[in-house]
């Protein structure tokens, strides 16, 4: 063996050997990504004993406590009346308790001492205003099927304890750690829909776990039967449409505005509808994507139970698709809420200049009415349109075409409104 010979078996001795340490100490560190998973008991909803066994993804959840301005402007979780930003919201709904009480939501951990704090609850209100608010729904629903949202709230908030507020066990399955869903109301609306939740995938489940509650609903008559209005359709004028549509007996309306005398109805939360017609939810970015990112920590990956806005995780939620820097990201995402709050809050004082048109319309003995009808309407519908994006908790991000789309039709309805009041009333603008 000569000398050139001798030094090229030297060198690849040498790279064994480093090889070879590289890959044992990658084999040693590498970070894991699977969760041992750890069986719960059934019925088990205090996330402290579920934190045991997560203890990365309890840590996470906890920061939901911290209460703090959200980073674009718009929304946190500091609890603060919307009123205050928003004097409209007094006048738009005068006669029901949103006038009276509309804070800020403050996030899941305080969902069950937000709700004993509310003005908008008194001793006549249904055990359905508990839906949404802990884990032991699945609880009452196992002992009496929707019988529980008849039952008086007042009683299911007695036999809910501290702990009982939304956690772990709202989202998966105590044994096996499965994304789930306990809201019937959900379950139901998507089998009208022609959707068996049951055959969902993992990605569509990171999206209907949120879904059972970010969304629109009402009480059904006589029984508070929780119920989605997807019928239709998921957009703001096919729920319109939905609640237009409805027989005698049906439900019609929220409250009467007392100035105008409108049959009036509530938007709540419609998050997943807006986001399912949006850009990302048809591109398959679920909710968790963006709102509880997976994230390391001590070479584990898992994902964040921090439910906060992506503004908060830019690199984590966002920047994996975005490769254009996370300043870049806080001023598209700044636009889009500049711009719908705009128009939202435009739409918002002319809904309420609608309603005080009318009430002056209706006061003149000879007032048309036929017409005082068709400006009541019209107002209706404004509302309803300006509500679907002031309730919805993105300011316009989940889907910006849709939200400034609906937002200006808001507007043109209710100027319409005007227009029909002063004719009722013999007026011209």
């Amino acid at each position: 063996m000569n000398n050139t010979q001798k030094s090229l078996v030297a060198l690849l001795c040498v790279l064994l050997l480093f090889f070879g340490f590289v890959i044992t100490r990658v084999g040693v560190s590498k970070p894991t990504s699977a969760v041992k998973v750890t069986k719960i008991p059934a019925g088990e909803y205090d996330p402290a004993v579920w934190g045991q066994y997560y203890p990365l993804q309890y840590a996470s959840f906890k920061k939901n406590a911290e209460m703090a301005p959200s980073p674009g402007g718009y929304g946190g979780s500091a609890k603060v009346q919307n009123s205050e930003r928003q004097p409209e919201i007094l006048a738009n709904f005068k006669g029901m308790p949103f006038s009276i009480d509309y804070t800020e939501d403050r996030g899941h951990v305080f969902a069950m001492e937000d709700i004993r704090e509310t003005k908008r609850i008194n001793a006549k209100s249904p055990g359905a205003c508990i839906t949404c608010k802990t884990p032991y729904l699945e609880k009452f629903y196992k002992e009496s099927g929707w019988g529980y949202a008849k039952t008086p709230l007042t009683e299911l908030l007695a036999k809910t304890p501290d702990h009982g507020f939304i956690s772990c066990a709202n989202c998966h399955d105590p044994a096996t750690m499965d994304l789930r869903v306990i809201n019937p109301a959900f379950v139901e609306a998507q089998q009208r829909r022609g959707i068996d939740v049951s055959k969902a995938t993992r990605d569509e489940m990171r999206s209907y776990v949120c879904a059972q509650c970010h969304v629109e609903y009402h009480f059904e008559p006589g029984t508070n039967r929780v119920v989605f209005p997807w019928d239709k359709g998921l957009k703001p004028d096919q729920i319109y449409a939905y609640y237009a549509d409805k027989p005698a007996g049906g439900f019609a309306q929220d409250w009467q505005h007392p100035d105008s005398k409108t049959a009036m109805l509530k938007t709540q939360h419609p998050e997943f509808e807006t986001w399912s017609t949006g850009v990302h939810g048809k591109a398959g970015v679920s909710c968790a994507d963006c709102h509880m990112p997976y994230t390391r920590k001590d070479g584990q990956k898992f994902t964040s139970h921090w439910m906060t806005s992506p503004l908060r995780t830019l690199d984590d939620s966002c920047s994996s698709c975005h490769t254009q820097g996370t300043a870049w990201l806080q001023e598209r995402v700044k636009t889009i809420q500049d711009n719908t709050w705009q128009l939202q809050h435009t739409a918002g004082l002319t809904v309420a200049k609608a309603h005080e048109a009318i009430k002056k319309a209706s006061e003149k003995p000879d007032a048309d009415q036929a017409e005082l009808a068709n400006a009541r309407e019209l107002v209706r519908k404004a509302q309803w349109f300006w509500d679907f994006v002031a309730a919805e908790n993105s300011m316009g991000f989940h889907n910006p075409d849709q939200v400034l789309n609906t937002a200006g039709q808001a507007i043109d309805l209710a100027n319409q409104a005007i227009q029909s009041a002063y004719k009722a009333a013999g007026l011209t603008l």
